[in-house]
Protein backbone atom coordinates (compact mmCIF):
# COMPACT_ATOMS: atom_id res chain seq x y z
CA UNK A 1 0.00 0.00 0.00
CA UNK A 2 1.18 3.32 -0.60
CA UNK A 3 2.29 5.42 2.16
CA UNK A 4 -0.14 8.54 2.10
CA UNK A 5 1.59 11.92 1.22
CA UNK A 6 0.58 14.87 3.82
CA UNK A 7 2.54 17.85 4.34
CA UNK A 8 4.24 18.42 7.48
CA UNK A 9 1.69 20.92 8.74
CA UNK A 10 -1.60 18.19 8.20
CA UNK A 11 0.73 15.34 9.81
CA UNK A 12 0.69 17.59 13.22
CA UNK A 13 -3.27 17.97 12.86
CA UNK A 14 -3.89 14.61 11.92
CA UNK A 15 -1.84 13.24 14.86
CA UNK A 16 -3.59 15.63 17.74
CA UNK A 17 -6.85 15.05 16.44
CA UNK A 18 -6.13 11.15 16.58
CA UNK A 19 -5.04 11.48 20.26
CA UNK A 20 -8.47 12.90 20.82
CA UNK A 21 -7.25 16.81 20.88
CA UNK A 22 -10.90 19.08 19.65
CA UNK A 23 -9.04 22.23 20.67
CA UNK A 24 -6.20 24.10 20.82
CA UNK A 25 -5.10 27.33 22.10
CA UNK A 26 -1.93 29.55 20.13
CA UNK A 27 -1.50 32.60 18.02
CA UNK A 28 -1.06 32.40 14.08
CA UNK A 29 2.41 33.41 12.71
CA UNK A 30 4.11 33.66 9.67
CA UNK A 31 5.78 30.25 10.11
CA UNK A 32 3.17 28.08 11.42
CA UNK A 33 0.07 28.97 9.09
CA UNK A 34 0.15 25.32 7.10
CA UNK A 35 -0.61 24.05 10.80
CA UNK A 36 -3.79 26.39 11.22
CA UNK A 37 -4.71 25.46 7.39
CA UNK A 38 -5.70 21.94 8.32
CA UNK A 39 -7.33 22.31 11.69
CA UNK A 40 -11.12 22.71 10.83
CA UNK A 41 -10.76 19.61 8.51
CA UNK A 42 -9.53 17.52 11.35
CA UNK A 43 -12.47 19.20 13.57
CA UNK A 44 -10.43 20.86 16.30
CA UNK A 45 -11.64 24.12 17.38
CA UNK A 46 -9.15 27.20 18.28
CA UNK A 47 -9.43 29.88 20.47
CA UNK A 48 -6.60 32.56 20.31
CA UNK A 49 -5.37 34.74 23.16
CA UNK A 50 -3.78 37.86 22.95
CA UNK A 51 -0.61 36.70 23.99
CA UNK A 52 1.45 32.93 23.93
CA UNK A 53 2.07 32.99 27.53
CA UNK A 54 -2.14 33.60 27.89
CA UNK A 55 -2.47 30.74 25.51
CA UNK A 56 0.10 28.36 27.69
CA UNK A 57 -1.90 29.11 30.93
CA UNK A 58 -5.43 28.48 29.21
CA UNK A 59 -4.48 25.29 27.92
CA UNK A 60 -2.83 24.47 31.35
CA UNK A 61 -6.52 25.33 32.65
CA UNK A 62 -8.08 22.81 30.14
CA UNK A 63 -5.75 19.93 31.40
CA UNK A 64 -6.14 20.26 34.80
CA UNK A 65 -9.96 20.89 34.41
CA UNK A 66 -10.65 18.02 32.33
CA UNK A 67 -7.69 15.89 32.90
CA UNK A 68 -6.86 15.35 29.00
CA UNK A 69 -3.37 17.49 27.87
CA UNK A 70 -4.29 20.49 26.66
CA UNK A 71 -2.42 21.85 23.44
CA UNK A 72 -0.78 24.95 22.75
CA UNK A 73 0.54 26.43 19.16
CA UNK A 74 3.23 28.70 18.67
CA UNK A 75 5.20 30.21 16.03
CA UNK A 76 9.02 30.27 15.74
CA UNK A 77 11.12 32.32 18.74
CA UNK A 78 9.67 35.14 20.48
CA UNK A 79 6.57 33.34 20.44
CA UNK A 80 7.99 30.07 21.34
CA UNK A 81 9.99 32.01 24.34
CA UNK A 82 6.85 34.06 25.42
CA UNK A 83 4.93 30.66 25.96
CA UNK A 84 7.66 29.34 28.49
CA UNK A 85 6.80 30.83 31.65
CA UNK A 86 3.50 28.74 31.03
CA UNK A 87 5.94 25.60 30.10
CA UNK A 88 7.32 26.29 33.44
CA UNK A 89 4.20 26.27 35.96
CA UNK A 90 2.92 23.30 33.78
CA UNK A 91 6.36 21.79 34.56
CA UNK A 92 6.67 22.44 38.36
CA UNK A 93 2.73 21.44 38.79
CA UNK A 94 2.93 18.63 36.54
CA UNK A 95 0.84 19.15 33.90
CA UNK A 96 0.48 17.65 30.57
CA UNK A 97 0.92 20.31 28.26
CA UNK A 98 2.07 19.88 24.73
CA UNK A 99 3.48 22.82 22.70
CA UNK A 100 3.80 22.49 18.91
CA UNK A 101 6.07 25.08 17.05
CA UNK A 102 7.74 25.42 13.46
CA UNK A 103 11.46 25.63 13.72
CA UNK A 104 14.46 26.91 11.94
CA UNK A 105 14.69 24.67 8.03
CA UNK A 106 16.08 21.44 8.08
CA UNK A 107 19.33 22.64 6.04
CA UNK A 108 19.31 26.29 8.33
CA UNK A 109 22.99 27.20 8.57
CA UNK A 110 24.57 27.10 12.24
CA UNK A 111 26.28 30.50 11.67
CA UNK A 112 23.26 33.26 12.25
CA UNK A 113 22.04 33.95 9.43
CA UNK A 114 19.28 36.61 10.25
CA UNK A 115 16.25 34.75 9.59
CA UNK A 116 12.92 36.07 10.90
CA UNK A 117 12.47 35.15 14.57
CA UNK A 118 16.45 33.38 14.50
CA UNK A 119 17.39 31.58 17.99
CA UNK A 120 20.18 29.31 18.41
CA UNK A 121 18.69 26.10 19.32
CA UNK A 122 14.64 26.04 20.48
CA UNK A 123 14.86 22.73 21.54
CA UNK A 124 17.96 22.67 23.83
CA UNK A 125 15.98 25.91 25.76
CA UNK A 126 13.06 23.80 25.83
CA UNK A 127 14.63 20.72 27.02
CA UNK A 128 15.37 22.72 30.24
CA UNK A 129 11.54 23.34 30.99
CA UNK A 130 10.01 19.80 29.43
CA UNK A 131 9.74 16.66 30.01
CA UNK A 132 11.12 16.55 26.53
CA UNK A 133 11.63 18.24 23.89
CA UNK A 134 11.80 16.98 20.30
CA UNK A 135 12.76 18.48 16.88
CA UNK A 136 11.43 16.04 13.85
CA UNK A 137 13.87 15.53 11.06
CA UNK A 138 11.07 14.43 8.27
CA UNK A 139 6.99 14.21 8.18
CA UNK A 140 6.95 10.41 8.60
CA UNK A 141 8.75 11.41 12.25
CA UNK A 142 6.04 13.82 12.94
CA UNK A 143 3.20 11.04 14.36
CA UNK A 144 5.76 9.20 16.22
CA UNK A 145 6.71 12.66 18.03
CA UNK A 146 3.44 13.50 19.28
CA UNK A 147 2.85 9.98 19.85
CA UNK A 148 6.15 9.72 22.28
CA UNK A 149 4.25 12.92 23.69
CA UNK A 150 0.71 11.86 24.56
CA UNK A 151 2.98 8.27 26.27
CA UNK A 152 5.10 10.22 28.11
CA UNK A 153 1.55 12.09 29.82
CA UNK A 154 0.07 8.56 30.00
CA UNK A 155 2.69 6.61 31.73
CA UNK A 156 4.85 8.51 34.39
CA UNK A 157 4.35 11.71 36.36
CA UNK A 158 3.28 14.38 33.42
CA UNK A 159 5.56 16.89 32.49
CA UNK A 160 5.41 19.24 29.47
CA UNK A 161 6.27 18.54 26.13
CA UNK A 162 7.63 20.18 22.79
CA UNK A 163 7.64 19.56 19.27
CA UNK A 164 9.46 21.11 16.69
CA UNK A 165 9.18 20.76 12.92
CA UNK A 166 10.97 22.62 10.59
CA UNK A 167 9.38 25.27 8.89
CA UNK A 168 10.42 24.02 5.45
CA UNK A 169 8.67 20.72 6.49
CA UNK A 170 5.17 21.88 6.98
CA UNK A 171 5.31 23.53 4.26
CA UNK A 172 6.35 19.74 1.88
CA UNK A 173 4.41 17.22 0.92
CA UNK A 174 6.41 13.70 1.89
CA UNK A 175 5.19 10.21 2.82
CA UNK A 176 3.78 10.53 6.53
CA UNK A 177 3.97 7.02 7.30
CA UNK A 178 1.47 5.03 9.27
CA UNK A 179 -0.96 6.74 12.36
CA UNK A 180 0.96 6.25 15.42
CA UNK A 181 -0.94 6.00 18.50
CA UNK A 182 0.04 6.11 21.89
CA UNK A 183 -0.58 2.30 23.21
CA UNK A 184 -2.69 1.87 25.98
CA UNK A 185 -1.25 2.29 29.48
CA UNK A 186 -2.15 -0.04 32.24
CA UNK A 187 -1.40 2.11 35.73
CA UNK A 188 1.81 0.46 37.64
CA UNK A 189 0.97 -1.08 41.04
CA UNK A 190 2.66 -0.90 44.19
CA UNK A 191 5.24 -4.07 45.29
CA UNK A 192 2.60 -6.46 47.17
CA UNK A 193 5.76 -6.38 49.95
CA UNK A 194 5.60 -2.83 50.71
CA UNK A 195 1.66 -2.96 50.36
CA UNK A 196 1.93 -5.15 53.07
CA UNK A 197 4.64 -3.04 55.22
CA UNK A 198 2.31 0.44 54.78
CA UNK A 199 -1.11 -1.78 56.26
CA UNK A 200 1.21 -2.74 59.25
CA UNK A 201 2.45 0.25 60.34
CA UNK A 202 -0.95 2.26 59.73
CA UNK A 203 -2.98 -0.61 61.66
CA UNK A 204 -0.57 -0.03 64.48
CA UNK A 205 -0.50 3.82 64.23
CA UNK A 206 -2.09 6.04 67.37
CA UNK A 207 -1.75 9.10 65.52
CA UNK A 208 -1.98 8.60 61.14
CA UNK A 209 -1.95 11.30 59.12
CA UNK A 210 -2.95 11.59 55.18
CA UNK A 211 -1.19 14.33 53.06
CA UNK A 212 -2.29 14.55 49.54
CA UNK A 213 -0.88 16.16 46.57
CA UNK A 214 -1.85 17.13 42.85
CA UNK A 215 -1.09 13.62 42.33
CA UNK A 216 -4.06 12.47 44.27
CA UNK A 217 -6.59 13.95 42.23
CA UNK A 218 -7.36 10.44 40.54
CA UNK A 219 -8.06 9.02 43.80
CA UNK A 220 -10.70 10.69 45.50
CA UNK A 221 -12.98 7.84 46.23
CA UNK A 222 -9.56 5.71 47.99
CA UNK A 223 -8.11 8.73 50.04
CA UNK A 224 -11.70 9.61 51.51
CA UNK A 225 -12.09 5.77 52.58
CA UNK A 226 -8.52 5.51 53.97
CA UNK A 227 -8.90 8.88 55.72
CA UNK A 228 -12.02 7.33 57.29
CA UNK A 229 -11.00 3.95 58.05
CA UNK A 230 -7.97 4.97 59.61
CA UNK A 231 -9.61 8.64 61.35
CA UNK A 232 -6.43 10.67 59.98
CA UNK A 233 -6.68 14.07 59.32
CA UNK A 234 -6.12 14.90 56.00
CA UNK A 235 -3.76 18.08 55.16
CA UNK A 236 -3.65 18.88 51.19
CA UNK A 237 -1.19 20.75 49.14
CA UNK A 238 -1.92 23.97 46.98
CA UNK A 239 -2.47 21.41 44.15
CA UNK A 240 -4.01 18.70 45.96
CA UNK A 241 -7.12 21.10 46.82
CA UNK A 242 -10.21 19.92 45.95
CA UNK A 243 -9.48 15.84 46.15
CA UNK A 244 -10.75 15.55 49.46
CA UNK A 245 -13.89 17.54 51.02
CA UNK A 246 -13.01 20.20 52.89
CA UNK A 247 -16.54 20.29 54.28
CA UNK A 248 -15.35 17.06 55.80
CA UNK A 249 -14.59 16.70 59.63
CA UNK A 250 -10.88 14.87 59.22
CA UNK A 251 -9.92 18.06 56.67
CA UNK A 252 -7.53 20.35 57.97
CA UNK A 253 -7.48 22.30 54.26
CA UNK A 254 -4.56 23.81 52.50
CA UNK A 255 -2.65 24.27 56.00
CA UNK A 256 0.69 22.82 55.38
CA UNK A 257 2.57 26.54 55.97
CA UNK A 258 0.90 26.09 59.11
CA UNK A 259 3.28 25.96 62.06
CA UNK A 260 1.15 24.02 64.13
CA UNK A 261 0.16 21.72 61.16
CA UNK A 262 3.96 21.18 60.85
CA UNK A 263 4.55 20.51 64.10
CA UNK A 264 1.48 18.07 63.89
CA UNK A 265 2.86 16.38 61.08
CA UNK A 266 6.42 15.87 62.96
CA UNK A 267 4.56 14.36 66.11
CA UNK A 268 2.50 11.84 64.00
CA UNK A 269 3.69 7.94 64.21
CA UNK A 270 2.71 7.30 60.45
CA UNK A 271 2.70 10.13 57.50
CA UNK A 272 0.74 9.06 54.24
CA UNK A 273 2.02 11.60 51.19
CA UNK A 274 0.01 10.91 47.86
CA UNK A 275 1.17 12.50 44.71
CA UNK A 276 3.42 15.02 47.02
CA UNK A 277 6.95 16.53 46.74
CA UNK A 278 6.45 17.78 50.41
CA UNK A 279 8.55 20.73 49.32
CA UNK A 280 9.24 24.40 49.86
CA UNK A 281 6.13 25.46 47.88
CA UNK A 282 3.90 23.30 49.56
CA UNK A 283 5.17 24.54 53.35
CA UNK A 284 6.51 27.84 52.45
CA UNK A 285 9.99 27.02 54.71
CA UNK A 286 12.23 24.30 55.12
CA UNK A 287 11.22 20.47 55.33
CA UNK A 288 10.36 19.81 58.91
CA UNK A 289 11.83 16.15 60.58
CA UNK A 290 9.12 13.69 61.22
CA UNK A 291 9.50 11.76 63.56
CA UNK A 292 7.06 8.99 62.18
CA UNK A 293 7.27 6.65 59.30
CA UNK A 294 6.90 8.17 55.94
CA UNK A 295 4.66 6.56 53.53
CA UNK A 296 5.17 7.75 50.08
CA UNK A 297 2.52 7.20 47.33
CA UNK A 298 4.09 8.46 43.96
CA UNK A 299 4.12 7.68 40.16
CA UNK A 300 7.98 9.35 40.32
CA UNK A 301 10.30 7.02 41.72
CA UNK A 302 12.66 9.66 42.12
CA UNK A 303 9.95 11.19 44.70
CA UNK A 304 11.20 8.48 47.31
CA UNK A 305 14.67 10.23 47.73
CA UNK A 306 13.15 13.60 47.94
CA UNK A 307 13.94 16.40 50.46
CA UNK A 308 11.98 13.81 53.07
CA UNK A 309 13.03 9.53 51.72
CA UNK A 310 10.12 7.32 52.20
CA UNK A 311 10.09 5.44 54.68
CA UNK A 312 8.02 2.64 52.50
CA UNK A 313 7.81 3.53 49.35
CA UNK A 314 4.64 2.91 47.18
CA UNK A 315 5.46 3.94 43.79
CA UNK A 316 2.29 3.48 41.59
CA UNK A 317 -1.00 4.91 40.59
CA UNK A 318 -2.18 7.11 43.62
CA UNK A 319 -5.73 5.05 42.89
CA UNK A 320 -4.50 1.67 42.86
CA UNK A 321 -2.04 2.06 45.42
CA UNK A 322 -4.73 3.35 48.17
CA UNK A 323 -7.29 0.93 47.52
CA UNK A 324 -4.47 -1.81 48.09
CA UNK A 325 -3.88 0.30 50.90
CA UNK A 326 -7.61 0.60 52.43
CA UNK A 327 -8.29 -3.56 51.65
CA UNK A 328 -5.44 -4.25 53.02
CA UNK A 329 -6.26 -2.83 56.52
CA UNK A 330 -9.01 -3.90 58.80
CA UNK A 331 -12.36 -3.21 58.47
CA UNK A 332 -13.18 -0.57 61.67
CA UNK A 333 -14.21 2.63 61.40
CA UNK A 334 -13.74 4.90 63.69
CA UNK A 335 -16.34 7.98 64.65
CA UNK A 336 -13.09 10.39 65.52
CA UNK A 337 -11.64 13.25 63.51
CA UNK A 338 -8.42 12.58 64.87
CA UNK A 339 -8.20 16.01 66.54
CA UNK A 340 -8.58 17.78 62.98
CA UNK A 341 -11.10 20.48 64.32
CA UNK A 342 -8.60 21.36 67.20
CA UNK A 343 -5.59 21.67 65.04
CA UNK A 344 -7.91 23.78 62.09
CA UNK A 345 -8.58 26.27 65.11
CA UNK A 346 -4.87 26.42 65.59
CA UNK A 347 -3.88 26.64 62.13
CA UNK A 348 -6.50 29.60 61.41
CA UNK A 349 -5.61 31.40 65.20
CA UNK A 350 -2.00 31.81 63.83
CA UNK A 351 -3.35 34.01 60.99
CA UNK A 352 -6.49 35.54 62.19
CA UNK A 353 -5.59 39.00 62.41
CA UNK A 354 -4.10 38.99 58.38
CA UNK A 355 -6.66 37.03 56.83
CA UNK A 356 -9.97 38.33 58.89
CA UNK A 357 -9.99 41.09 55.65
CA UNK A 358 -10.91 38.23 53.36
CA UNK A 359 -13.19 35.82 54.73
CA UNK A 360 -16.59 37.59 54.67
CA UNK A 361 -15.72 38.09 51.04
CA UNK A 362 -14.21 34.27 50.47
CA UNK A 363 -17.95 33.32 52.04
CA UNK A 364 -19.53 35.56 49.90
CA UNK A 365 -18.45 33.59 46.76
CA UNK A 366 -18.66 30.27 48.38
CA UNK A 367 -22.45 30.60 48.94
CA UNK A 368 -22.80 31.92 45.35
CA UNK A 369 -20.96 28.68 43.88
CA UNK A 370 -22.28 25.34 43.34
CA UNK A 371 -20.20 22.39 44.73
CA UNK A 372 -19.14 21.67 40.89
CA UNK A 373 -17.71 25.25 40.21
CA UNK A 374 -13.99 25.68 39.07
CA UNK A 375 -12.03 28.90 40.69
CA UNK A 376 -8.82 29.83 39.22
CA UNK A 377 -6.36 31.52 41.53
CA UNK A 378 -2.86 33.79 40.91
CA UNK A 379 -0.35 34.13 42.90
CA UNK A 380 -1.82 36.65 45.69
CA UNK A 381 -2.50 37.55 48.94
CA UNK A 382 -5.93 36.74 48.41
CA UNK A 383 -5.45 33.47 47.08
CA UNK A 384 -2.97 31.97 48.95
CA UNK A 385 -3.81 33.40 51.95
CA UNK A 386 -7.15 34.33 51.72
CA UNK A 387 -8.62 31.30 49.11
CA UNK A 388 -6.33 28.18 49.41
CA UNK A 389 -6.87 27.83 53.10
CA UNK A 390 -10.46 29.39 54.06
CA UNK A 391 -12.47 29.09 50.37
CA UNK A 392 -13.70 25.36 51.05
CA UNK A 393 -13.91 23.35 47.89
CA UNK A 394 -15.58 19.70 47.33
CA UNK A 395 -13.97 16.89 44.99
CA UNK A 396 -16.82 17.91 42.66
CA UNK A 397 -15.71 20.94 42.13
CA UNK A 398 -11.80 22.16 41.22
CA UNK A 399 -9.20 24.94 42.41
CA UNK A 400 -6.53 25.60 39.90
CA UNK A 401 -3.40 27.80 41.38
CA UNK A 402 0.07 27.94 39.80
CA UNK A 403 2.04 26.58 42.96
CA UNK A 404 5.62 25.50 42.62
CA UNK A 405 6.78 28.03 39.63
CA UNK A 406 4.82 30.66 41.48
CA UNK A 407 3.84 32.43 38.03
CA UNK A 408 1.54 35.82 37.61
CA UNK A 409 -1.26 36.40 35.63
CA UNK A 410 -2.03 32.39 35.47
CA UNK A 411 -6.05 33.17 37.04
CA UNK A 412 -7.65 35.22 33.89
CA UNK A 413 -6.24 32.58 31.04
CA UNK A 414 -6.52 29.24 32.83
CA UNK A 415 -9.82 30.42 33.56
CA UNK A 416 -10.78 30.80 30.21
CA UNK A 417 -9.27 26.91 29.70
CA UNK A 418 -11.66 25.79 31.85
CA UNK A 419 -14.58 27.59 30.48
CA UNK A 420 -13.37 26.68 27.19
CA UNK A 421 -13.26 22.78 28.11
CA UNK A 422 -17.31 23.02 30.00
CA UNK A 423 -19.33 26.16 28.67
CA UNK A 424 -21.98 24.87 31.34
CA UNK A 425 -19.83 24.75 34.30
CA UNK A 426 -19.40 27.98 36.27
CA UNK A 427 -15.80 29.27 36.31
CA UNK A 428 -14.51 32.23 38.29
CA UNK A 429 -11.09 33.66 38.29
CA UNK A 430 -9.56 35.09 41.68
CA UNK A 431 -6.68 37.56 41.15
CA UNK A 432 -4.99 40.75 42.52
CA UNK A 433 -4.68 43.98 40.41
CA UNK A 434 -1.01 43.23 40.22
CA UNK A 435 -1.22 39.41 38.96
CA UNK A 436 -4.08 40.25 36.95
CA UNK A 437 -2.17 42.79 34.78
CA UNK A 438 0.41 40.30 33.69
CA UNK A 439 -2.40 38.69 31.56
CA UNK A 440 -5.45 41.67 31.41
CA UNK A 441 -5.25 41.21 27.61
CA UNK A 442 -6.73 38.26 27.58
CA UNK A 443 -10.20 39.69 28.63
CA UNK A 444 -10.48 40.78 25.13
CA UNK A 445 -10.24 36.81 24.54
CA UNK A 446 -12.59 35.79 27.03
CA UNK A 447 -15.13 38.29 25.33
CA UNK A 448 -14.32 36.66 21.99
CA UNK A 449 -15.62 33.52 23.37
CA UNK A 450 -19.11 35.33 24.91
CA UNK A 451 -18.81 33.01 27.90
CA UNK A 452 -19.90 34.00 31.10
CA UNK A 453 -16.80 34.49 32.99
CA UNK A 454 -16.89 36.67 36.74
CA UNK A 455 -13.38 37.78 37.29
CA UNK A 456 -12.97 38.92 41.20
CA UNK A 457 -9.86 41.18 41.68
CA UNK A 458 -8.83 42.34 45.04
CA UNK A 459 -6.85 45.38 44.23
CA UNK A 460 -4.08 46.36 46.73
CA UNK A 461 -2.64 48.82 44.80
CA UNK A 462 0.42 46.90 43.48
CA UNK A 463 2.37 43.86 44.57
CA UNK A 464 1.11 43.86 48.34
CA UNK A 465 3.14 40.90 49.18
CA UNK A 466 7.30 42.31 48.18
CA UNK A 467 5.59 45.80 49.52
CA UNK A 468 5.14 44.03 52.70
CA UNK A 469 8.24 42.17 52.65
CA UNK A 470 10.75 45.21 51.98
CA UNK A 471 8.62 46.72 55.13
CA UNK A 472 9.61 43.64 57.22
CA UNK A 473 13.48 44.21 55.96
CA UNK A 474 13.30 47.63 57.27
CA UNK A 475 13.27 49.97 54.11
CA UNK A 476 10.78 51.94 52.14
CA UNK A 477 8.86 50.12 49.57
CA UNK A 478 10.39 51.06 45.74
CA UNK A 479 8.49 49.71 42.73
CA UNK A 480 5.40 48.05 44.25
CA UNK A 481 2.69 50.58 44.49
CA UNK A 482 0.60 51.05 41.28
CA UNK A 483 -1.52 54.46 40.45
CA UNK A 484 -5.17 53.56 40.63
CA UNK A 485 -6.02 51.27 37.34
CA UNK A 486 -10.30 51.25 37.09
CA UNK A 487 -10.12 47.87 35.89
CA UNK A 488 -14.13 47.79 35.91
CA UNK A 489 -13.57 50.52 32.67
CA UNK A 490 -10.40 48.31 31.42
CA UNK A 491 -12.74 45.53 31.39
CA UNK A 492 -15.99 47.46 29.09
CA UNK A 493 -13.18 48.87 26.94
CA UNK A 494 -12.11 45.21 26.12
CA UNK A 495 -15.95 44.00 25.33
CA UNK A 496 -16.63 42.49 29.16
CA UNK A 497 -18.32 44.63 32.30
CA UNK A 498 -17.45 45.55 35.35
CA UNK A 499 -18.51 46.52 38.60
CA UNK A 500 -17.31 47.45 42.16
CA UNK A 501 -18.24 45.65 45.02
CA UNK A 502 -18.44 47.35 48.82
CA UNK A 503 -19.13 45.04 51.07
CA UNK A 504 -19.27 41.10 50.95
CA UNK A 505 -23.23 41.67 50.10
CA UNK A 506 -22.58 43.55 47.02
CA UNK A 507 -20.13 40.70 45.77
CA UNK A 508 -22.31 37.78 45.92
CA UNK A 509 -24.77 39.95 44.24
CA UNK A 510 -22.63 40.83 41.38
CA UNK A 511 -21.11 37.51 41.28
CA UNK A 512 -24.92 35.74 40.85
CA UNK A 513 -25.19 38.53 37.78
CA UNK A 514 -22.08 37.80 36.36
CA UNK A 515 -22.69 34.03 36.39
CA UNK A 516 -25.23 34.45 33.60
CA UNK A 517 -24.11 37.39 31.82
CA UNK A 518 -22.22 36.49 28.25
CA UNK A 519 -18.52 37.69 28.09
CA UNK A 520 -16.04 38.49 31.49
CA UNK A 521 -17.00 40.60 34.34
CA UNK A 522 -14.57 42.28 36.48
CA UNK A 523 -15.35 42.41 40.07
CA UNK A 524 -13.25 44.51 41.84
CA UNK A 525 -12.77 45.02 45.98
CA UNK A 526 -10.76 47.59 47.47
CA UNK A 527 -7.95 47.04 49.62
CA UNK A 528 -6.12 50.04 49.36
CA UNK A 529 -7.80 51.54 52.60
CA UNK A 530 -7.09 51.18 55.60
CA UNK A 531 -9.65 48.36 56.23
CA UNK A 532 -11.83 46.77 53.77
CA UNK A 533 -15.66 46.85 54.40
CA UNK A 534 -17.00 44.23 56.74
Amino acid sequence: MTARTLTGGEAVVRALAAHGTDLAFGIPGTHNLEIYRHLAAHGIRHIAPRHEQGAGYAADGFARTTGRPGVAITTTGPALLNIAAAVGQAYSDSVPLLVVSPGMPLRHPRIASGTLHEMPSQTEAFRQLTGFSHRVSSVEEIGAAIARAFTSFRTGRPRPAHVEVPLDLLETAEPAGPLRLAPPHTPPVPRPEAVRAAATVLAAARRPALVLGGGAHGAKAEALELAERLAAPVATTANGKGVFPESHPLSVGVSLHSPAVQKWLTDCDVVVAVGTELAESDLWGPTPALSGTLVRVDLDPDQMYAALPAGIALVADARVALRALVDALPAAESATDGGAAALRARRDAETAERDARWLPYLAAIRSVLPPTAVLTSDSAQCCYYGALPHLPVEPAGAYLHPTGFGTLGYALPAAIGAKAADPERPVVALSGDGGLQFTVQELATASDLGLPLPVVVFDNGGYGEIRDEMAARGFAPVAVDHPRTDLSALARAYGGHGVHAANPAQLADALRTALTTPGPTVITVDERTEEIAP
